[in-house]
C-alpha cells in the first residue's frame, strides 16, 4: 500500500496560490487543490476547514509577501515599505490580488499586516478612535491603485510611480494633520 502524501497548512496554500496566480480563482477548488496534492478533498478540511478556508488563506499569503518594516523607523517609511510591497505582491499575482479587495483579513497571519499599519499610524500621532478609518481610506486606495496598475491600467510604469510619490506626499501632510485636530 503506497504512503499518503504529507500535506500542511503551508503545502495546501502553495497549490492554492498556484493555481490561482495560473488560472484565476474560479478555478481554486478543494477538488482541484487536493488533486494538485494527490490526496482526497477531504484531507484538506482538517487543514483549511472550506473553500473559504483557501481564500482566507490566499488573502494570508498575499499579505504574508509584504515587509515587516523595522518599527524603528519613520511612520513614513514603515508605510511606504508596505504600500511599495502590496504594488509588488499585485504584479506577481495579478489574477488572486484583487480577492484584497473582496475579502477581509480574517487568520492571524493576515490581521499582522493590518496591525503593523495601525502601529505606523499610532507613531504618526493619530488618535486611537481614527485609526480604523485611516487605515481602510488608506488601505483601499493603496489596494485598489496596486490592482489597477497589475490590471494593465497604467501603461507608464515611471508615471505610476510618480503618481503614488505624489499620493504619499499627500499623505504626509493629511495624517498629522488629523493627528493634530484632537
Amino acid at each position: 500500500m503506497p504512503a499518503r502524501p504529507k500535506i500542511d497548512r503551508a503545502a495546501i496554500l502553495d497549490v492554492t496560490l498556484e493555481i490561482a496566480d495560473r488560472d484565476g480563482l474560479e478555478a481554486v477548488t478543494m477538488r482541484a487543490v487536493a488533486d494538485r496534492l494527490g490526496v482526497t478533498p477531504m484531507a484538506l478540511y482538517r487543514h483549511v476547514g472550506d473553500k473559504q478556508g483557501l481564500l482566507d488563506g490566499l488573502v494570508e499569503r498575499l499579505l504574508g509577501e509584504q515587509p515587516d518594516p523595522d518599527a524603528e523607523s519613520s511612520w513614513e517609511e514603515q508605510l511606504h515599505r508596505r504600500a511599495a510591497g502590496l504594488r509588488e505582491t499585485a504584479r506577481r499575482h495579478p489574477n488572486v490580488f484583487g480577492l484584497l479587495l473582496a475579502r477581509r483579513a480574517a487568520t492571524p497571519e493576515a490581521l499582522r499586516a493590518r496591525a503593523g499599519v495601525y502601529r505606523a499610524f499610532a507613531d504618526a500621532g493619530l488618535p486611537e478612535d481614527l485609526i480604523p478609518r485611516v487605515e481602510r481610506l488608506l488601505s483601499t486606495f493603496v489596494l485598489g491603485f496596486a490592482a489597477s496598475e497589475a490590471g494593465g491600467r497604467f501603461t507608464d510604469r515611471e508615471a505610476a510611480d510618480a503618481d503614488f510619490a505624489y499620493a504619499e506626499e499627500v499623505l504626509a501632510v493629511l495624517i498629522p494633520r488629523l493627528a493634530a485636530q484632537e
